[in-house]
């Protein structure tokens, strides 16, 4: 590869000037031309697609660097063969493992996305990685969903929020965020051959709304598609998706890279907006018999070049996509001025403690179960396989290879000191491994202090994992059983449930303590064992409605044509051999509409184990009632709702409350709120705080589909202030005039 400092020595030598595309004090735009005029039409073919498992080439003869990406959203996956999904076995690559982002999500805190932006773009930037693949914005739709754990929640507003502070500090170390799966991937089975149907106004409304403020707000430099269909297409080429409306509507200026192994037309990627093509096998399809090099069978490699060269294709479109991937690669790699980032250092180690235990959420907490103070028990019964598990592997692209994962029983020894700890597995995945039976944990749970039973879900396939859903609400391995044992013989039981998902929970009258413990990342048992202990005081809320019975959600209740979906003859595709690409179309509907979580359990009455945006504390906190600034506003206006919030609780807390609101009367069926605005506040004993939220007009709209744009109708309005979707504190009204 000719290097930079070559190509400007020549420069030098001959007298001439150094080219633009190498200057710096030249705009992007100026450099991203004058490449592109410079290059040959196969050099603009090969930076489109790959020429390895993560990379794909720059332009050798230019002086421009290939393009290297990385997985994933919680930490910088180890490095893997250049041909091959087998780990290269690096003795350098052991990374700081981060939460997962319903983690994240649960923090309700811009604060924590920066600093988990910032320190994440760090860890890229030092392994020179150019292309971070994530955040995860896909909607939660559905607890089986075996990808939820890496998504942001149910909510479009809370998603798009939470994820700009994480873009923005990612590329200012000057790594680019790949925002994905873009869009409608809210299940894993049969990820590859779901045709999703849906209103334009669900799309607008609930599954486009992050992708948009990640795009226009949090200025993200790349876009990942998705493996499934919308509208008989599918998503990497996707025309509506991809041009009507990522670059049509939201101006976006980045490049749109293919989902691994997502392409599969070289017409569609051509002409529907995508810019660079990975794959999943060595050549992402089975083209030997062409001849070719694996990398040049893509479809955007050479049977796009023959393509073009017959006539059908307009050369303009490849200089389109190159300009796309240059302009990445000139605001990454080509940037002089970008830091050098750091490593599996301590304090990134600290930044995912931080994050963890900002986003445990305390569900339930009976007669004051927790915290349990060290010097309040003498010994404490450690129960559940989870509590010595790790966690930072498996789950399909997210899987990491960690520098160190503190588990949950190793954080409660260090904490407690190992004296205080008994451990029993009391459950196992291992069919063939014996236990002790169910009568030997009652009788070790009635003699101790205090009994933490660690369970939950795992990241192996049918849990919490790409490319699988869960086959089941409820816990898997018996542990209903193993908690309402435990539950019945000490009365100070903890249940902790580790997973990304909503579980079951039919012993929910039973448990006096539950807490969502999520996949924590490096420092998962240290940041559970503080929360546990009251050295950390919870202030978690959940991102999603967590059900009583899968029934209550709202994707669950219109047969399989909603979920899983259905072949296109009718039937169920499970465990069908799918030959054809006719045969593969599975038809799936969003007949739940835009009434995803607390918007459809709120529609219909339905009472859920825990609402969305719950979560306790071991503070109480007062808020006052709103007020409003003024009483009606015209379009272009602001009303600002305000209130106080007091910590009348013992100790320090943080708190975080949501606005929502409600059309009184609107001409099309809506929700009956929706979250518009949320601020997490930290308040010492006695103190308070005053919380403002502003309210515009854009915050009242819904999406017409008859117009193709969005309406704020006049009349009346609801302001809802409450510390969850069904813990309202206060509300007023105001008028649209």
């Amino acid at each position: 590869m000719i290097v930079l400092g070559a190509i400007l020595s020549l420069a030098s030598c001959t007298g001439e000037k150094t080219p633009v595309y190498l200057d710096d004090s030249k705009s992007i735009e100026e450099r991203v031309e004058d490449a592109l005029q410079r290059m040959t039409f196969d050099e603009k073919i090969a930076i489109i697609h790959a020429q390895s498992k993560f990379s794909s080439p720059g332009v050798p003869r230019l002086g421009i660097p290939e393009v290297w990406c990385s997985d994933g959203p919680h930490g910088i996956r180890m490095e893997l063969l250049w041909d091959a999904w087998r780990a290269a076995d690096w003795t350098n690559d052991y990374c700081t493992a981060f939460p997962a982002l319903t983690c994240l999500a649960a923090s309700w805190d811009r604060e924590m996305s920066a600093i988990y932006g910032k320190a994440l773009g760090e860890e890229a930037r030092y392994r020179n990685k150019n292309v971070l693949l994530g955040p995860g914005l896909n909607i939660y739709r559905t607890p089986l969903n075996g990808r939820n754990f890496e998504y942001l929640g149910e909510d479009p507003y809370l998603a798009g929020k939470m994820s700009v502070p994480y873009i923005q500090e990612v590329q200012k170390v000057g790594v680019a965020a790949c925002v994905k799966h873009y869009a409608l991937n809210n299940q894993e089975y049969r990820r590859n051959d779901v045709d999703v149907k849906l209103s334009d106004r669900a799309l607008y409304e609930i599954y486009l709304p992050a992708f948009k403020e990640a795009v226009q707000v949090g200025k993200a430099w790349s876009i990942m598609g998705s493996y499934n269909l919308y509208d008989g297409q599918h998503c990497c080429h996707n025309k509506r998706l991809l041009v009507d409306i990522l670059r049509g509507e939201w101006g976006f200026d980045g490049a749109v890279v293919s989902d691994w192994g997502g392409v599969h037309s070289t017409e569609e990627a051509l002409n529907n907006g995508l810019d660079l093509e990975y794959g999943t096998w060595t050549n992402g399809l089975t083209l030997s018999e062409m001849g070719l090099d694996a990398y040049d069978a893509y479809h955007m490699a050479v049977p796009l070049k023959n393509y073009i060269a017959s006539g059908k294709g307009d050369a303009k479109l490849v200089d389109e996509k190159a300009r796309n991937v240059l302009r990445l690669i000139f605001r990454t790699t080509m940037n002089r001025n970008r830091p050098y980032g750091s490593f599996a250092t301590d304090e990134h180690a600290a930044v995912s403690r931080r994050i963890a235990e900002n986003g445990i959420v305390l569900l339930k907490n009976e007669n004051r179960v927790l915290p349990i103070k060290p010097e309040s028990v003498n010994n404490i019964l450690v129960v559940g396989e989870n509590a010595d598990y790790m966690m930072t592997v498996g789950g399909g692209s997210s899987e990491l290879k960690v520098k160190k994962e503190v588990s949950p029983i190793e954080g409660l020894r260090a904490l407690y000191g190992e004296e205080k700890i008994a451990y029993m597995k009391g459950y196992t995945q291992n069919e063939d491994e014996k236990l002790e039976s169910i009568e030997a944990l009652k009788c070790a749970a009635a003699e101790a202090d205090a009994v933490i039973f660690v369970g939950g879900l795992n990241k192996k396939h049918f849990q919490d994992c790409e490319s699988r859903d869960r086959k089941e609400f409820g816990l898997p391995y018996g542990q209903d059983a193993v908690i309402e044992a435990l539950c019945e013989a000490n009365p100070r039981t903890a249940v902790v449930i580790i997973s990304g998902n909503a579980v079951a929970t039919p012993w929910l009258d039973k448990a006096p303590a539950i807490v969502e413990g999520w996949y924590l990342g490096s420092e998962a048992g240290n940041a559970l064992a503080r929360v546990l202990s009251g050295e950390v005081n919870p202030s978690g809320k959940l991102p999603f409605t967590y059900y009583t019975k899968l029934e209550d959600c709202g994707a669950h209740n219109f047969g399989d044509i909603c979920y899983p979906g259905l072949l296109v003859n009718g039937e169920y595709p499970h465990f069908k051999r799918l030959k054809t690409d006719t045969v593969r179309r599975i038809n799936l509907e969003y007949k739940e509409d835009i009434f995803v979580g607390y918007r459809w359990v709120e529609k219909y009455n339905i009472k859920p184990a825990f609402a969305f945006g719950h979560g306790l504390s071991y503070t109480t906190f007062e808020y006052t009632p709103v007020s409003l600034s003024r009483s009606s506003m015209k379009e272009g206006g602001k009303i600002v709702a305000s209130l106080r919030v007091k910590n009348t609780g013992d100790v320090a807390g943080s708190e975080v409350v949501q606005l929502y609101i409600g059309d009184d009367e609107s001409s099309v069926v809506r929700p009956v709120k929706e979250l518009k605005g949320f601020e997490k506040v930290h308040l010492e004993v006695g103190e308070s705080a005053k919380v403002k939220f502003e309210i515009s007009a854009d915050d009242l709209k819904f999406f017409d589909e008859a117009k193709h744009d969005w309406v704020a109708e006049k009349g009346t309005f609801t302001v809802y202030i409450g510390a969850s979707s069904a813990d309202i504190r206060s509300t007023a009204k105001f008028e649209l005039r």
